[in-house]
């Protein structure tokens, strides 16, 4: 009868929306948000005020950020710009790279915007979309010769970018999961489409606003007007007389011309823009600025399909499928969609807890790891690094309290002061965090200056992974220390706004969530570096680290918006482990030649699957796996719900465990997942370990199998800890 009123309570807390601020119930308070009228929250028994102004670290001029005025409008300069967006190659270099929006990849020229409905290769290693320019769109007029002006973005939000080409009148509203791109032509203009093909077939219809276009790699292409075009062709060129009003184009899935008058059907609808809009915990509602007449038409990947259970509001066409490196692209037919996801625990200690009768191991080695800790012995000046050793001996503080051992949480406390506040006052000898006004956001001071430094910090490489580790220092030491909590609160917010702010435009100092992607609903960490695949992503255990973290410092400010934020990208990002990062046999969304020799992806990329990492090559599997399970948290069990994968998992990695040179570190995380099934075999391998990872010490290990509990204790998902539970 407990448990079910518990779940009951649960259920109402995490269906209905926050009650404040009346404007945005799902905002929390940070920097970007303070310049509002000064509110009084409780934490603890005290009381803080948000300050009236936002904190920023001290100002600098990066020596290595590119200009962004070259391709973005300059109304838009005045306002933080992405540095992680799905179009970011766009605004880099010369812009010419190509993006996958999916479906296309598409590339960008200064007077011509070439689209690909790539084909796909796979191999043992790696799995790969390729680019081919099937369709090259462009435009003069008699205004405005054909120049090397460069592209401009006149607009981006969530899913949705709009690319301006000043010589040629051409705008194209590019959405994501549209299968048409939709072209407006703002005056009278030629145009132009060149394919690299050779074209077998040319029908008009319709009075010349419908054309079908055949060619000789098999692909059909459909192009529709709003108002009738007379259009001329050779062997691989299609050209037009003076026209203005709306062009689309799109590929008819596998040629097949049963989709020909389903898409007739959706021609007339065009988004502009979509918006993700996050009103209620564990849930991102989509929402597309649409214009013509009828339904909108778009497509779903396979995490979209999964979390639209149960949408009444859409209506999926399970016949309309386009091949992505995703999983198949399904249509849905909807202005709309609500993304529910499953909610998870965040929890300060183990959800299931630790039996009395373990707690003399784990504090036997927990006095010896605290005993070691020396701040002043710290000769790293690396963010990341500096930010492991911190979250390090952070979770030694939440161990003592599980364990009862309060002996340990004062030196803990004097640690974590000791090597956060530097960072925080920008007193630290070395390095220290910085704010730059050019994209708005974090540098570091090696970084600001060396684009290698700090593993790319300063040029917005890793974000959420260095700060997510700070943050659960920070979190921690809030908790046991409220009072210091309070004094660095301000600057606290700070490093989570550089990548967690939901503002928009000018009223915020950083970027709309830097490094979560509200598409594919994970983060990417790569910055401001032009890729030939896109963004990518190493390591996804980090990225949950970072939410989770910002989730546990709302925890110790009494921040709900904020937990409510933190926590559900949490549960975003693992969704997407499992769904991408995560190898599974049959599942149909890798190819078998990929997934019969691998069952974790090593780096993800936005068009390519890697299973090397930037660190290690595909056969030192135990880094492979270990990179996708530090550092070892209560949220790291809700990563790896499928035990039967995790079985799979470490049988595939133990045999590299045998080669020469495997570091003690790594072969912890293997020892971490099999104690998920084989507590005592794992833990007499972990007694046996000669060392750590530099974020992880032999009480974690410990406190971690201990706390696998028999499934007895507690109830799924939630446990004694659970914040949402109690």
């Amino acid at each position: 009868m407990v448990l079910k009123k518990a779940t009951r309570k649960l259920t109402s807390l995490l269906t209905k929306p926050f009650k404040r601020p009346p404007k945005s119930p799902f905002s929390f308070p940070q920097p970007p948000f303070v310049e509002q009228p000064r509110t009084t929250t409780m934490v603890g028994s005290q009381q803080w005020r948000n300050p009236s102004t936002p904190f920023l670290f001290p100002k600098t001029e990066s020596s290595v950020l590119p200009d962004p005025s070259t391709f973005f409008s300059p109304e838009l300069l005045s306002s933080p710009l992405p540095t992680n967006s799905f179009f970011q190659n766009f605004v880099l270099k010369n812009g010419d790279q190509p993006e996958y929006i999916h479906p296309y990849l598409i590339r960008l020229s200064p007077s011509s915007l070439s689209l690909s409905y790539p084909s796909r290769f796979a191999g043992p290693s790696f799995i790969y979309q390729v680019f081919n320019a099937d369709f090259t769109i462009s435009g003069t007029s008699n205004q405005h010769p054909v120049s090397q002006t460069p592209h401009k973005i006149s607009s981006f939000n969530d899913l949705s970018v709009t690319v301006d080409f000043p010589s040629s009148n051409l705008r194209f509203f590019l959405v994501r999961g549209s299968p048409f791109v939709t072209c407006s032509v703002l005056r009278g203009t030629s145009l132009k489409f060149s394919t690299i093909h050779a074209i077998t077939s040319f029908n008009s219809y319709n009075s010349n606003t419908k054309f079908i276009v055949k060619l000789n790699n098999n692909q059909t292409w459909v192009i529709y007007s709003s108002t009738p075009v007379n259009l001329t062709h050779d062997l691989s060129n299609i050209a037009s007389d003076s026209f203005s009003g709306i062009i689309r184009f799109a590929v008819l899935p596998d040629s097949d011309p049963k989709f020909e008058s389903i898409f007739d059907r959706f021609s007339s609808c065009y988004p502009v823009s979509g918006e993700a809009v996050l009103n209620e915990p564990f849930c991102v509602d989509y929402k597309w600025e649409k214009r013509g007449c009828g339904n909108l038409l778009m497509l779903a990947h396979p995490l979209h399909l999964k979390l639209l259970s149960g949408n009444n509001n859409v209506v999926i066409l399970d016949d309309i499928k386009y091949k992505s490196i995703d999983g198949d692209l399904v249509g849905v037919v909807g202005d709309s969609w609500s993304l529910r996801t499953q909610p998870v625990p965040v929890t300060w200690h183990s959800i299931r807890g630790v039996k009395e009768e373990s707690y003399a191991e784990i504090i036997s080695a927990l006095s010896k790891d605290v005993e070691g800790l020396d701040a002043s012995s710290i000769s790293t000046t690396s963010s990341y690094f500096y930010g492991k050793l911190v979250a390090r001996a952070a979770r030694m503080a939440l161990i003592a309290e599980e364990v009862c051992y309060p002996d340990a949480i004062p030196v803990v406390r004097k640690f974590l002061k000791e090597t956060i506040e530097p960072w925080l006052d920008g007193t630290f000898n070395g390095n220290g965090f910085l704010y730059d006004g050019k994209w708005g956001g974090m540098v570091t001071k090696q970084g600001s200056t060396d684009s290698g430094a700090d593993f790319g910090f300063g040029i917005f490489n890793d974000h959420h992974y260095h700060l997510g580790y700070f943050l659960y220092g920070i979190a921690v030491l809030a908790k046991i220390d409220p009072a210091w909590g309070r004094k660095y609160r301000a600057q606290a917010y700070s490093l989570m706004a550089d990548f967690m702010s939901l503002s928009k435009g000018a009223n915020s100092s950083y970027t709309r969530l830097r490094c979560f992607d509200l598409y594919k609903l994970h983060s990417w960490a790569g910055g401001l570096t032009e890729f030939a695949d896109g963004r990518n992503q190493e390591s996804t255990s980090e990225a949950v680290n970072a939410y989770y973290s910002a989730a546990l410092m709302g925890l110790a400010y009494g921040d709900t918006h904020l937990v409510a934020v933190g926590s559900s990208l949490v549960a975003m990002e693992m969704q997407a482990a499992q769904t991408w990062w995560h190898v599974r046999e049959g599942e149909g969304i890798y190819e078998d030649i990929y997934t019969s020799g691998n069952k974790v992806v090593g780096v993800l990329w936005a068009n390519k699957r890697d299973s090397g990492l930037w660190f290690a090559p595909p056969e030192w599997k135990e880094c492979r796996l270990g990179i996708q399970v530090l550092p070892i948290l209560p949220i790291t069990e809700t990563l790896f719900p499928d035990v039967n994968f995790v079985k799979d998992l470490v049988n595939w990695t133990t045999p590299a465990l045998e080669r020469d040179g495997v570091g003690e570190g790594w072969k912890g995380f293997v020892y971490t997942l099999e104690g998920i099934y084989e507590k005592e075999n794992a833990l007499q391998k972990i007694r046996n370990l000669k060392g750590y990872d530099d974020g992880n010490s032999l009480s974690n290990l410990l406190w971690w199998i201990h706390s696998r509990g028999d499934g007895a204790e507690g109830y799924p998902g939630m446990g004694c800890h659970c914040w949402y539970g109690q």
